[in-house]
């Protein structure tokens, strides 16, 4: 008989990643370590996935604080993982659930994909009679089988095809996605510069979500994806497709093909058959590029860092709690939440899509995958032609688009989205350069579908921009400007000053005829802090700039013992600064919204002093640019260093308007196609019926959703420039449980 765990009242969690690695497991691991330490439970790491289960030993260890320092910026997983036959096998199972035994560990938490959940959920079926078989053999006694009589688990999907139904995002999908953004970009330039055709093969054998997705931030020519197969003949229409695309003056062409691509008959398509059927039709020069293991490599993302972070909190919060007769939770989010769906449920329902496709049903593997799959999927092939599908009307409605406020990186991928989107429907789209001004100074020009051409990869914003809100005084000659270039109705894209301006033109449609035209907002900020949408176009981009800058001032930062105010954009709003330091591992995150005291600045450096004291050698803080007016980051720096007591110096890092520029994201790149195309569809609709309305366009819990401008009026903090309810801020638990240890040596 092995020695027994010591009986104690502390519940021990053991956790594991299984199946492929996925960037992102890292800060899921962390997140589930030092929430089960914040809670009192004794924290145990499998190493090697279920091989280490099997194999016990030190592949099954107990974890601190300090263990999972300094991994949020990690790709793959630090524990490992590994595919096990042994477990596939009861008695793999019997050994398997005796180690864990060993440790007196009855609470799991599963990072990985179906099949490693299902293994989860197979072995916690089980649980019960394999504790009764290792005690009939004396392998343990009967008072630990009474002491564990049922195995609490949780699963949380890690997975970069995001192929998973029950989460809007798989642990790895944004980072893998971004990896292949990056190719893209970076083939399109050197395809350019040769007039050459690329195909592109990425991973996605039952999921086209990689392929499709990749195609619309990337701008490619052509899509092949397992759910939706193209019909007979797809060959020729390809070919021409990318024909027209030279004739209209492209340099090149992009053809983005799903590992798992096939026919309607279920017959492969490979990327070398389509390559071969390209250079035959075409006599084109075709390259072929496969991304292959790139796509799970390098760095998570900051969507993946701090939605890991968080899922691997609620995973550990779900399993303490989690009932012997109860149902095992898929951990997931739906529309910037947490949720919480039966694990089974979940792998059952992804199976029965993969079953779909098999059956050639694919119009149910379409509707499985949801309404934002098969809506991006439309828009990306009437984006994607080299020329609009439908032929203008000799009188068609005219609609002006123009930036207002400060910049935004995905402003670009907005415009190109808009202005093909509004073509494809008939209309005629009119660019106004440099804001409202641009009317007034008839900086106006109708734009053609070429004319955006490759504008989704630019940072920057080629319409131009300016933050000067109109006056009342500016009003009349605005209206000038629209009655004389004909508008019918406009598209606002901005943050806080476009909202306010509309808001300004709207309560003024009586005095002014010519704004009684529909005119929609469409949130685009770094701010993030528009009352009607959950996401503004830009933020994303902004959070990977400042969470990238925090890895390297960590670099510089650990060759010396250092405390480091890091300070963000945003004006009143924290979301920045919140979810950076939640990406970033900070340790201390200082908010308008909360307000900064001398009684908090005096226990930060009581924290402080202990921490360098322990052997800390980096403490990182980060601070919104408006959090205080009194404390600046300037100022703390000062009162940090000077109570030192010589054990560490200070340093202030502001990152200004490099939050501001970078290529866009494709997170941001996505959204402001999306949020676009609704837009067009909505200005349409208006036009349609005669109706004036002024309105905001926003994400809601994941969905588009359109607002009367007077109910966003209601929902705005107007001296703040912020919503009145901030969903973001029912994180800020998060990062005070993961960061709460300050007095042990750690670099977060």
């Amino acid at each position: 008989m092995v020695e027994q765990a010591p009986s104690t009242s502390r519940r021990r969690v053991a956790v594991l990643t299984s199946g492929g690695d996925a960037q992102g497991m890292n800060p899921a691991v962390r997140g589930v370590v030092r929430t089960g330490l914040n809670r009192g439970a004794e924290m145990f790491a499998v190493y090697e996935g279920y091989q280490g289960l099997v194999d016990g030993g030190e592949a099954i260890r107990h974890v601190e604080w300090d263990d999972v320092s300094g991994v949020l910026n990690r790709g793959g997983t630090v524990i490992g993982t590994a595919r096990s036959k042994d477990f596939r096998e009861r008695d793999g199972r019997r050994t398997a659930v005796k180690h864990l035994l060993e440790h007196g560990i009855d609470r799991l938490v599963v990072i990985g994909g179906d099949g490693s959940l299902s293994g989860a959920d197979l072995l916690r079926s089980e649980w019960a009679s394999l504790v009764q078989e290792l005690a009939d053999r004396g392998e343990i006694d009967q008072d630990t089988a009474d002491r564990h009589p049922a195995l609490m688990i949780a699963g949380l999907v890690g997975s970069i095809d995001n192929d998973m139904l029950g989460t809007d995002m798989t642990i790895g999908a944004d980072s893998a996605l971004h990896r292949i953004v990056e190719a893209i970009d970076s083939i399109g330039s050197t395809a350019a510069s040769h007039q050459r055709s690329f195909v592109v093969e990425v991973m996605g054998r039952h999921c086209g979500y990689l392929a499709l997705m990749g195609a619309i931030a990337g701008g490619a020519d052509y899509v092949l994806i397992p759910e939706d197969p193209p019909l007979p003949g797809w060959e020729q229409k390809m070919c021409a497709l990318l024909a027209s695309g030279r004739e209209a003056g492209r340099r090149n062409s992009i053809v983005i093909v799903a590992e798992g691509a096939h026919d309607r008959d279920n017959n492969p398509i490979t990327s070398e058959y389509v390559l071969n059927v390209i250079r035959d039709t075409l006599n084109e020069d075709v390259r072929l590029t496969i991304l292959g293991h790139v796509q799970r490599g390098g760095d998570p993302s900051a969507y993946d860092r701090y939605t890991s972070s968080i899922l691997g909190y609620a995973a550990l919060e779900e399993v303490l709690s989690a009932k012997p007769d109860g149902v095992s939770k898929l951990i997931g989010t739906r529309g910037n939440r947490v949720s919480k769906v039966p694990l089974m449920e979940s792998v059952a329902q992804t199976r029965a899509l993969a079953d779909a496709i098999a059956a050639k049903d694919f119009n149910t593997a379409m509707a499985m995958r949801g309404n934002e799959f098969t809506e991006m999927e439309h828009i990306f092939h009437a984006i994607s032609h080299a020329l609009p599908t439908v032929t203008r009307k000799r009188k068609s409605t005219r609609l002006g688009i123009l930036n207002v406020g400060g910049l935004a990186p995905g402003m670009n991928a907005v415009a190109r989205a808009a202005v093909r989107l509004g073509l494809d429907r008939g209309h005629t789209m009119v660019g106004i350069s440099n804001s409202f001004q641009g009317l007034v100074d008839d900086e106006v020009r109708e734009l053609q579908w070429g004319d955006v051409e490759g504008w989704t990869s630019r940072g920057g914003a080629e319409l131009g921009i300016s933050r000067r809100v109109p006056t009342v005084k500016d009003l009349y000659a605005i209206g000038r400007g629209i009655e004389k270039h004909g508008l019918d109705g406009l598209l606002i894209v901005g943050g806080w000053d476009a909202f306010a301006a509309v808001s300004t033109m709207r309560a003024e449609q009586d005095r002014y005829p010519a704004f009684q035209v529909p005119m929609i907002v469409l949130p685009a900020t770094i701010d993030n802090n528009m009352p009607a949408s959950e996401q503004s176009v830009g933020a994303d981009t902004a959070l990977n700039l400042i969470v990238d800058s925090i890895d390297r001032i960590r670099q510089t930062g650990t060759a010396s013992k250092r405390v480091f105010v890091v300070e963000t954009m945003g004006g009143y709003c924290g979301y920045l600064a919140l979810m950076g330091g939640l990406s970033g591992g900070a340790v201390k995150v200082y908010l308008h919204e909360e307000g900064i005291t001398l009684k908090d600045i005096a226990a930060d450096v009581e924290n402080m002093v202990d921490a360098f004291r322990a052997g800390q050698r980096l403490f990182l803080t980060v601070r919104n640019e408006k959090a205080s007016p009194m404390y600046t980051s300037d100022f703390l720096v000062r009162v940090f260093e000077q109570e030192s007591q010589d054990l560490y110096d200070a340093r202030e890092i502001v990152l200004g308007q490099t939050q501001q520029g970078g290529s866009p994201t494709p997170i941001d790149r996505i959204l402001g196609t999306r949020l676009a195309a609704h837009s067009i569809d909505w200005l349409s609709h208006q036009v349609d019926l005669h109706k004036h309305d002024a309105a905001m366009i926003g994400m809601q819990e994941g969905t588009p959703r359109i607002r009367t401008l007077r109910r966003v009026e209601e929902m705005a903090d107007w001296e703040h420039r912020r919503p009145v309810r901030q969903w973001w801020m029912e994180l800020r638990p998060v990062i005070d449980v993961l960061a709460a240890r300050l007095a042990l040596p750690e670099n977060a």
